[in-house]
């Protein structure tokens, strides 16, 4: 069968044109891998530059532009969640922003928790230690066997699993190693009506498909920054509820006290913290170099658009659906299954490791993940990388 080679003349029935030119990816890779880790953004790598040059002369940095900075960042990312920017906190790793939503989730004897099968391991490892203190069952929502209706089916037994005696259920905000869309907006109202606490990972996904913490009843939101955010790693944000404003953070650190802004008061060592979800910051987190990176990226994510980067990339991917339906492989509704986050079962007798070889060989970066590859593209992607792909694919399939 030949292979299906995209003419490049399509992205002109595009709202969005391809955006490669802002970022400094190498001409000879086909980098589908975002999902491991996004490439830099030109602009974002020289905020990060200047931030680093910055503090050769540490009389640049003046008092305010250790809380400055960050309200502006928090401000971005509420508008990109449609949250306020009061109950987000800037955090080092999406395992610090679960564990300070989880320590502060009540949870009565003979209560459970519930998460969904081969969930990404900081999720589960998070919720598991949480069980084991409180002396309660870890259900985990396994999906079904078949391919057609997964998502739809699987979101059925996430539903029908909460229920009063469920204290918390924490997963993905899609699942990290299919990309498949959960219901979120009934899994939160569910949750809601049970009066369970739903902590979601937006790792997966925050940056290139949008996300409402209102509409959704999300109470905790985590979100790494060095994927989807295209922000620096070791670096992140959270929103938590109002649910959150009177709990235990991790750490006790001097800039989520009350006026805490002003220097002259330190000593005077506040009991209170600042209002919202200040609490639950990382100590120094006006960091001056990550913050400026994430500022730019937040900046260039909004200007975009969520629901144009998801189009673009559907668009993007339109070969590769069309390959694989003639070749009769079997993958859930199209709009059950994120655009930049595109999980492939491989036929059984297909030789993973030698397909992931040959990838290699071609100069592709996607990443294999259980049973299945992970194709993760974005905006700096184009037809050419896509076609790559489908001529490995077909030497195997």
């Amino acid at each position: 069968m030949s292979v299906l080679i995209l003419n490049l003349s399509f992205f002109v029935t595009f709202n969005m044109e391809n955006q490669k030119h802002l970022f400094n990816l190498k001409e000879d890779i086909h980098y589908l891998n975002g999902a491991y880790m996004s490439p830099n953004l030109k602009a974002v790598e020289q905020a990060g530059i200047e931030g680093i040059i910055r503090k050769t002369d540490p009389t640049s940095i003046k008092e305010k532009d250790f809380f400055e900075p960050a309200e502006e960042v928090k401000s971005l990312f509420g508008k990109l969640i449609n949250a306020s920017p009061k109950q987000i906190a800037l955090i080092p790793s999406a395992s610090y922003g679960l564990m300070n939503a989880i320590k502060n989730v009540p949870i009565k004897k003979g209560q459970h928790a519930i998460t969904v099968n081969e969930e990404f391991p900081s999720d589960h490892l998070t919720l598991r230690k949480f069980c084991q203190e409180n002396d309660a069952e870890l259900k985990v929502i396994k999906p079904p066997k078949t391919i057609i209706g997964r998502t739809q089916e699987w979101t059925q037994k996430i539903l029908e699993s909460i229920n009063e005696d469920t204290a918390v259920v924490v997963m993905s905000s899609i699942h990290w190693m299919e990309g498949l869309k959960f219901d979120l907006k009934a899994i939160g109202e569910k949750c809601r009506s049970t009066n369970t606490y739903f902590i979601v990972d937006g790792t997966q996904s925050v940056g290139a498909l949008p996300i409402d913490v209102e509409a959704f009843k999300i109470d905790a939101l985590i979100c790494a920054s060095y994927k989807w955010l295209l922000g620096p790693y070791s670096s992140g944000l959270a929103y938590y509820s109002e649910r959150f404003n009177d709990g235990e953070p991790i750490e006790y650190s001097w800039m989520t006290r009350k006026d805490g802004h002003d220097f002259s008061k330190l000593t005077t060592y506040p009991e209170e913290f600042e209002d919202g979800a200040m609490r639950y910051n990382v100590g120094e987190f006006s960091n001056f170099i990550a913050l400026p990176m994430i500022k730019s990226a937040l900046k260039q994510i909004l200007s975009w658009k969520t629901e144009n980067i998801q189009s673009y990339c559907f668009e993007l991917l339109r070969p590769l659906r069309d390959y694989l339906e003639e070749k009769k492989i079997e993958k859930d509704d199209n709009k059950m299954v994120s655009a930049h986050l595109y999980g492939l079962f491989i036929p059984e007798n297909v030789n993973l490791s030698k397909l992931m070889e040959d990838v290699k060989a071609h100069n592709i970066h996607l990443s294999a993940r259980g049973k299945s590859i992970r194709i993760s593209p974005h905006v700096y992607n184009d037809a050419k990388d896509v076609n790559a792909l489908i001529e490995v694919l077909n030497k195997h399939l």
